[in-house]
């Protein structure tokens, strides 16, 4: 035997070179470059908009640390500010209704009104303007007593101008500056309605401040990073005590909390789109790099028996995949760069155009996960190649591939896996996405391998059609091959079915939430001496229909004796309701729209409680416990005979918490009313306005739309991003089809030589793929329904159920798609001649 003297630097460029020019690289580059990309592309656009939480914090939450909270806060808050030596700035906001004057058309549109003390702002600049596209300035005070400064949107709908009057409650504004920049203002979308800002001792006189208004408090601080500090240790160990309810601290580290979950779904869907296309781009380079090996299994062979060792050839080809593993992640580095700023164009309005430049995390991500692919995934097959026995130059029956190493594998999948769930930012989502698929790729294996045992078992060589007994041969010849294939087929229809699911039911359940017949108006703070006033306006409108119910703001304060808070409960959720303040009703009778799921429930039964089966299982409520809730200063008690099953969706008024009593008279209360706006719906709302100023009319169709055209640019961006799964899926189905392509090659050549028709040979190579395609879209789509259903109830909390004709698309998908990648894939199996094949397999 000859040595070769060469080193594996020398051997690792010149095979990387030899296989580049032949194409053999060419799948792995394109499978690590889409995962790269798609990672990244989602990793630099939230990079980004954290960092420009960050940068704007302080101006984002109008000061260097906010408690805001839904009463009055303790005077002693504002003391130990002012003792420390902060800065100190009150606002009050909420929704309410801004009319025109009579004279001017009395139109009326809901608006965010804010009352501000004359610290305001604390940080961050105000930015007005003398009139809609006017030039803006930076303004240090506050709106002078008797005067508005509102959003340009306002004007446009009253049909108002600077200068003119504009109705709150009692009191009339003189309309004086356009607002162009509010710092603390918050997510874009999350408020639909347009800003009015006020001087904080104008707002009593307006008679706008009812018992259930929705108020928000909110008092600022500012000044040395030392006192701020000092402050905000006081204020949490403050909030921590018992009695301390409804009171929340922002602080710079936090950030505005509606502001850090302005996108958290759009983000959601982005991760998910781009963890289902790192794991099909898994798949695919387990796939191409063994076929990449069982190519090479010859070459190796030969270097061998010249006297190459073993080492150098392990340590030539992983130079040789580590270099195209940098090189392809640096493709898809760049392309998700460029891809994220599509992102942001998609989602303008959503996010500020002028984010800072991300960090190097989604870069480290990025190389991280495309050489974590190529070494976890295209290694192992391909290092076996090291040892190869010289013997298979003259016997090829020797040195085929092995299963990989157990142990490789394993812990090429747990680094995976956690690269996976890092790049998730969300571990449920990221849980169920790569669990899903782990289970689903074992549950594939093992289904493959049963079902091509039962066609082997169930055909009838004497009366099937002769294609039909040669492609259950070809299968059953190579069951290994049959599984990988299958399984592989399967991974990849998943995804695209589960992507399709989530495109179609999920976000159209979601859109479409709304029935075509629900109240598109809401009306709250209707006072109890207005109650017949208001029904004989309604019904003298044309509004016969509606919702009519008492509303009463209450907190829960003891479950069975036991005083709750916050921290009795261990879910983010839990706490938040338990921490505000509850709507709740009381009705002698059941509302039609909320069915009993648990308990019964009897007409004005005393000391009872219905309570939403949602709540209970939140919080951990069954029949029979005894709630308590604070209502203005009276606790009020009762027991849980009944749970309710209520669809959030329906825009029907729905509670929590109903008392299923005729009256309360020891509560405070204001009545909430639902209907459809009869079809002179604007001059409706202006006349109920103007009869009754102190009530807040909530037109849900605006904010319907609003919301609407918000899901469509998230959808828009998550479909975008579907062009790298999609393709991602194709490079999966392409690699499992070709797999065996020189198996088939021989195969038939020799099937050619003894006599069988290429026709023939068609037939089966059509049957073949078809009932593997069939297969395949079964299994996944039985699976995508399951998982779809996991994230849709886990991570994005939809109620959903997916159609039973499923399983029947996604295994004619399956066929169509088999169908496809192997003419493509296999075109040319039947066209190479006999001799040459034969030639070939016998060199």
């Amino acid at each position: 035997m000859v040595s070769v003297p060469v080193s594996f630097w020398s051997l690792g460029w010149r095979t990387l070179w030899r296989d580049w020019r032949a194409g053999e690289l060419r799948l792995l580059l394109i499978a690590v470059t889409l995962a790269v990309a798609a990672l990244t592309a989602v990793g630099f656009f939230a990079d980004r908009l954290q960092n420009g939480l960050q940068r704007d914090a302080r101006a984002l939450i109008g000061g260097d640390a906010v408690v805001s909270s839904d009463q009055p806060a303790p005077p002693a808050f504002e003391a130990q500010a002012r003792e420390l030596g902060l800065q100190v700035a009150q606002t009050l906001s909420f929704p309410t209704m801004g009319r025109a004057p009579d004279e001017l058309g009395g139109a009326a549109r809901l608006v965010a009104l804010k009352a501000v003390s004359d610290a305001y702002p604390l940080r961050g600049a105000l930015r007005l303007a003398d009139r809609p596209g006017g030039t803006d300035q930076a303004v240090a005070e506050v709106p002078p007593r008797g005067r508005a400064w509102v959003d340009p949107a306002l004007l446009g709908v009253l049909e108002l101008e600077i200068g003119q009057t504009l109705w709150l409650g009692d009191s009339a504004f003189v309309l004086d500056k356009v607002i162009v920049v509010e710092p603390d203002r918050g997510a874009g979308f999350m408020s639909f309605a347009p800003r009015v800002m006020i001087h904080a001792d104008d707002l009593p006189a307006t008679g706008l401040v009812q018992p259930a208004s929705r108020l928000s408090y909110r008092l600022a601080v500012a000044g040395d990073d030392a006192a701020v500090a000092r402050f905000v240790r006081w204020a949490e160990a403050e909030i921590d005590r018992p009695e301390v309810r409804g009171i929340r601290l922002e602080s710079l580290e936090g950030g505005r909390p509606e502001m850090q979950q302005t996108l958290e779904r759009a983000e959601k869907f982005l991760n998910l789109v781009a963890l289902l296309a790192a794991l099909l781009c898994a798949v695919a380079v387990a796939i191409a790099s063994r076929g990449f090996a069982q190519r090479h299994l010859d070459d190796c062979a030969m270097l061998r028996v010249l006297g190459l060792s073993q080492g150098t050839m392990a340590r030539a080809y992983t130079l040789e995949f580590i270099l195209v593993g940098l090189m392809a992640s640096a493709l898809g580095l760049v392309l998700g760069f460029a891809v994220h700023h599509v992102f942001v164009v998609l989602l303008a309005g959503l996010v500020d155009a002028g984010l800072p430049a991300p960090g190097l995390g989604p870069v480290w991500l990025g190389l991280g996960m495309g050489l974590t692919l190529m070494i976890a995934f295209g290694l192992p097959p391909v290092l076996q190649l090291s040892r190869v026995p010289p013997l298979r130059v003259i016997r090829r029956d020797v040195g085929q591939l092995k299963p990989a190493s157990l142990a490789v594998l394993l812990l090429g999948m747990v680094g995976f896996a956690g690269l996976l769930m890092m790049a998730s930012r969300d571990l449920r989502l990221g849980g169920i996405a790569v669990g899903g698929f782990a289970v689903a790729v074992v549950l594939f294996a093992v289904v493959s391998y049963l079902a091509v045992r039962l066609l082997r078992a169930s055909v009838n060589e004497n009366t099937a059609p002769r294609a039909l007994i040669m492609a259950t041969r070809q299968l059953s010849a190579r069951p290994v091959y049959a599984v990988v294939q299958i399984s592989a087929l399967s991974v990849g229809l998943l995804a695209l079915v589960l992507l399709v699911l989530l495109r179609t039911d999920l976000i159209a359940s979601w859109r479409n939430a709304t029935p075509p017949d629900a109240p598109d108006r809401f009306v709250i703070n209707i006072q109890p001496d207005q109650d017949q006033a208001f029904r004989a306006a309604l019904k003298e409108g044309g509004v016969n229909e509606f919702d009519w119910y008492p509303m009463i703001r209450g907190r829960l304060v003891s479950i069975n004796g036991q005083t709750v808070d916050p921290d009795s409960f261990a879910t983010d959720r839990a706490q938040r309701l338990v921490e505000r303040e509850f709507n709740l009703s009381h009705s002698a009778t059941l509302p039609p729209h909320n069915p009993v799921s648990a308990g019964r429930w009897t007409d004005d039964e005393a000391d009872a409680l219905s309570v939403e089966e949602g709540l209970a299982q939140e919080l951990g409520l069954k029949l029979g416990d005894r709630l308590g809730f604070d209502i203005a200063g009276i606790v009020t008690e009762g027991r849980i005979t009944s749970l309710r099953k209520v669809d959030w969706g329906s825009m029907r008024v729905n509670f929590f918490v109903i008392f299923p009593r005729a009256q309360m008279e020891e509560v405070p209360l204001t009545y909430i009313s639902a209907f459809r706006a009869p079809p002179a719906g604007s001059a409706f709302d202006n006349a109920l306005v103007r009869q009754f100023p102190n009530i807040t009319n909530v037109d849900m169709s605006q904010t319907i739309a609003q919301v609407q055209r918000v899901l469509g640019q998230v959808i828009r961006a998550v479909e975008f991003l579907f062009a790298f799964t999609l393709a991602a899926g194709l490079v999966v189905l392409l690699a499992a089809v070709t797999a065996t392509r020189g198996e088939r090659e021989r195969e038939f050549a020799v099937l050619r030589a003894v006599g069988a028709s290429s026709g023939l040979l068609r037939q089966v190579q059509r049957i073949e793929l078809l009932g593997v395609g069939l297969l395949a879209g079964v299994l996944a789509s039985v699976v995508a329904v399951v998982v779809g259903w996991a994230l849709a109830r886990y991570a994005f909390e939809f109620a959903w159920t997916a159609s039973p004709l499923v399983p029947l698309a996604g295994a004619l998908a399956g066929a169509l798609l088999a169908l496809a990648a192997g003419w493509w894939g296999l075109r040319g199996v039947l066209r190479t001649p006999v001799v040459e094949t034969l030639r070939r397999a016998a060199s």
